[in-house]
């Protein structure tokens, strides 16, 4: 294309959970709520699993204030530099979360090291830099409630073929490698039940696993259902709705599914909610 041709776009235009009027209101409240429980339940289950609470609470709010503002306001813009931004941090905490739920499947208390962290933000910086060194043109609108790297691919006019490459490459693996971290550690774990004589034991072991299993089983679900749709039924309305999941649903509902089982986890979500309800008051 033409230099002449180019545009710089200052902002971009997020379409959204939907487009709907009617429905603009009661999707604020909805998700007001969501992210209101999943401040307070991380806040809570800092004590107990203070990194997949770090990382949710993260995901969440990098998302969910951006998004309760678009559900009032008439322009559902997004400048050049925040879309940069929020697509930086969303990546930083989702990819360290694949990891977190691979630490966490082999000890669920274990003292996870800063390694997560830092190979998450390389990939973070390095799909950021690549995507927003290229040249956006046409179209400013972005068929999506957030920045993420696969709905920003259709407003550029650059050559995307090495950036769809690597966000293919990088997500395989990202997904492949910390599912079968999880995948083996519980056939292990399985195993190791199976050879115990005591029904009790055997109980006690499955509850110990229950909560972090729960867990696994809905996130990667929804990025199974995300990634391995055929061609023909795939859209970016289906991945809304995964979307709405994995960065909203699911960071309110580990607080809830790990304090089910823990008396110490439930007394601090209600000072915190104590707390809280006291400061709005």
């Amino acid at each position: 294309m033409d230099k002449q041709n180019r545009t710089v776009l200052p902002e971009f235009i997020l379409l959204g959970v939907t487009q709907r009027p009617e429905l603009q209101l009661p999707l604020f409240g909805v998700f007001l709520i969501i992210y209101m429980v999943t401040v307070v339940g991380n806040l809570g289950m800092i004590i107990l699993t203070k990194h997949l609470a770090f990382i949710d609470l993260g995901n969440s709010t990098v998302i969910c204030p951006k998004m309760l503002v678009n559900f009032v306001v008439d322009r559902n813009t997004i400048s050049f530099y925040a879309c940069a931004t929020q697509l930086a941090f969303f990546l930083m905490f989702i990819i360290s979360e694949f990891f977190i739920l691979s630490a966490m499947a082999y000890d669920r208390y274990v003292a996870i090291l800063g390694i997560p962290y830092l190979y998450s933000t390389f990939q973070a910086l390095l799909f950021t830099s690549k995507i927003f060194t290229l040249t956006f043109c046409g179209s400013k609108v972005i068929s999506h409630f957030y920045c993420d790297d696969v709905p920003l691919l259709p407003v550029l006019c650059s050559n995307a073929q090495e950036i769809q490459l690597l966000i293919i490459l990088f997500s395989a693996l990202n997904l492949i490698s910390s599912l079968l971290v999880v995948l083996g550690t519980y056939i292990l774990i399985l195993l190791a039940i199976c050879q115990m004589h005591s029904a009790e034991g055997r109980k006690k072991a499955f509850s110990t696993c229950a909560s972090h299993l729960t867990v696994v089983v809905v996130f990667y679900g929804s990025l199974l259902f995300m990634y391995l749709q055929p061609k023909s039924t795939h859209s970016f309305e289906s991945d809304k709705i995964a979307s709405v999941f994995y960065t909203l649903v699911i960071p309110m509902l580990n607080p809830l599914i790990y304090s089910l089982r823990n008396k110490e986890v439930k007394n601090a979500f209600f000072r915190v909610f104590k707390n809280l309800c006291k400061f709005i008051t």
